[in-house]
């Protein structure tokens, strides 16, 4: 049996690390031979828990076929957001949360799609039904995962199946104060000042194409929006040098606000009017709009906006 490498999405967030190193574990434990590997340096927040939890983040690979045959893909399947060379390789295995898009293989594949908040909270599930213990470490940034993607269980894409994964993760982990640990690991992703350009515009951003846009929506964290929008004019201009340099028609920047779960809204580019329609409300003349709490771009941002631009 071929060595398999295990992988998120590019700009990996703390799910999208995680997931590969216990999906990677998990498949290992069934007699594959896998490594995990990121598309991407982890972010603060993932390096709060990595050192929390001491544990190693997995090697960064600029692409993969130059390593394996296959590949086995966990928090993504649309191949924009995936390696470079994705249509190189043959994906054996994926497991998700997100829309289905874009995304066919020439040969099945085994495949674990669930509509939770958190990948890591299916790998709980498919540690628990084939009985496999989950090492303390792991657990603590599985748990570590879910809070991230769920904003310690308060967005709207929080299921039962997470707050029981957290709360078992928790007790596995020996963290019994998930609630604090959560807070702090949020907040550790949340210093602007210690960001670039950049990295506020592009660090968790994710490429969609709706209705022949090809769409960037990004995301930043932060516990005061004014940190963030000081930096307007320097964040445009960062913004439309990826326009320019990647092809993007539209560029949504998603900054929300952790404490009051609250966001807004800075729109770059073409179609501005159709960001309008998906969300019913008019831009302000800093090309911003504020939106009371959205907090999912899962769930709250790419519906509507995929309806605006391919209805």
């Amino acid at each position: 049996m071929s060595k398999e490498l295990v992988f998120g999405h590019q700009n990996p967030d703390t799910d999208a690390i995680t997931a590969a190193i216990a999906f990677s574990y998990y498949q290992n434990q069934l007699g594959y031979e896998t490594e995990a590997v990121a598309l991407g340096e982890p972010n603060e927040e993932t390096q709060y828990a990595l050192k929390h939890f001491d544990m190693k983040a997995p090697r960064v690979v600029k692409t993969v076929s130059n390593e394996v045959d296959s590949v086995m893909l966990v928090d993504h399947n649309e191949p924009q957001q995936s390696a470079p060379d994705i249509d190189k390789v043959t994906v054996t295995h994926l497991v998700d949360h997100h829309r289905i898009a874009n995304f066919n293989t020439a040969q099945p594949l085994w495949a674990n799609l669930r509509p939770y908040g958190c990948v890591s909270t299916i790998l709980y599930e498919m540690f628990n039904e084939k009985h496999i213990d989950i090492p303390a470490h792991l657990a603590g940034m599985m748990m570590s995962a879910i809070i991230s993607d769920t904003l310690l269980l308060k967005s709207p894409t929080t299921t039962d199946h997470d707050r029981e994964a957290v709360k078992g993760l928790a007790k596995i982990s020996g963290e019994t104060d998930y609630e604090d640990y959560g807070i702090k690991m949020l907040k550790a992703g949340t210093n602007i000042s210690a960001k670039s350009d950049n990295e506020i515009v592009d660090g968790d951003a994710k490429t969609f194409e709706l209705g022949g846009t090809t769409l960037r929506i990004g995301q930043v964290n932060t516990v005061d929006l004014d940190d963030v929008f000081a930096r307007q004019a320097d964040l445009e201009k960062e913004m439309q040098s990826l326009m320019s340099k990647n092809g993007y028609d539209t560029f949504v920047l998603i900054v929300t606000n952790i404490l009051n779960s609250d966001s807004e809204l800075l729109v770059v580019g073409a179609n501005p009017d159709k960001v309008e329609k998906a969300f019913g409300k008019k831009l302000d003349a800093n090309k911003r709009m504020n939106l009371p709490g959205v907090v999912s771009r899962k769930k709250q941002v790419v519906p509507p906006l995929t309806d605006a631009f391919e209805g």
